[in-house]
């Protein structure tokens, strides 16, 4: 007597199927912000080269075709879209608080830079050296509109509408005296603490503007402005009032 064949099991339910661990449904804006965020997540943590499509998917509990549908750029597009989202966000950390004397503002808007850099360490840095593989005129230009950015805040808050030539060369090259000391603090490990390189960075701008000032009668009326605004016993006018004495002796 044969025996009776073994009973096929039941075809799954296709809706019962396992998904991607950690997928969900998400409306088209929200999963195109999570993408993004992923992404960014991703290139703070490693240089934009080392992270691939399939990173980025299997970060965000989706598929690679997924990411295709909201990037059809690839990876370049991808790319782009994080650093302009991140670029936004550190543009946001440039207002000033109210309160405060100008360097203790100033000081202020460092920290939130600081914080921001601290956040997103690998990312910035092979941003900045210009180094990364997709880097391109378009992200570049993102880069270039932050500074920008920086320039217009920082002269806002010197109360400057319209800066002559020196005063702008000034605010510029302390920018970029910033972005290479965030660089430098992040290959040294961050050993010197935060709060002593915000201090130095200041203190390196009212530096930077009483030697401007000798050349210029606008950078002079600002830094003038500034001092008057700290106090006369303020330990940076003193420390600049001996610089100045220094200088002159």
């Amino acid at each position: 007597m044969e025996a009776s064949p073994a009973p096929v099991p039941p075809s799954p339910d296709p809706a019962a199927r396992p998904r991607r661990a950690g997928y969900r449904r998400l409306p088209v804006q929200q999963r195109r912000e999570q993408l993004i965020a992923v992404a960014l997540e991703l290139f703070a943590r490693r240089p934009p080269e080392e992270v691939g499509l399939d990173d980025v998917a299997q970060a965000a509990g989706a598929s690679r075709p997924l990411v295709y549908r909201y990037f059809a750029g690839g990876k370049q597009q991808l790319y782009e879209a994080a650093l302009r989202s991140a670029a936004e966000e550190l543009t946001g950390r440039f207002t000033v608080p109210p309160a405060g004397s100008p360097t203790q503002q100033l000081s202020a808007v460092l920290e939130h830079y600081f914080s921001f850099v601290a956040e997103h360490d690998a990312g910035y840095s092979a941003l900045l050296r210009g180094g990364s593989v997709v880097e391109t005129a378009r992200t570049s230009a993102i880069v270039d509109d932050v500074r920008r950015a920086a320039l217009r805040r920082t002269l806002r808050h010197l109360g400057v509408r319209q800066a002559g030539p020196r005063l702008t060369l000034l605010v510029r090259s302390w920018i970029a005296v910033v972005e290479g000391a965030s660089l430098s603090w992040l290959d040294e490990g961050r050993a010197l603490p935060v709060d002593e390189l915000r201090e130095w960075l200041v203190d390196q701008f009212v530096a930077m503007a009483a030697a401007t000032a000798l050349h210029d009668p606008q950078t002079a009326e600002v830094l003038a402005g500034l001092l008057a605004l700290e106090g006369p016993d303020s330990p940076r006018t003193a420390r600049l009032r001996t610089v100045l004495g220094a200088a002159d002796a």
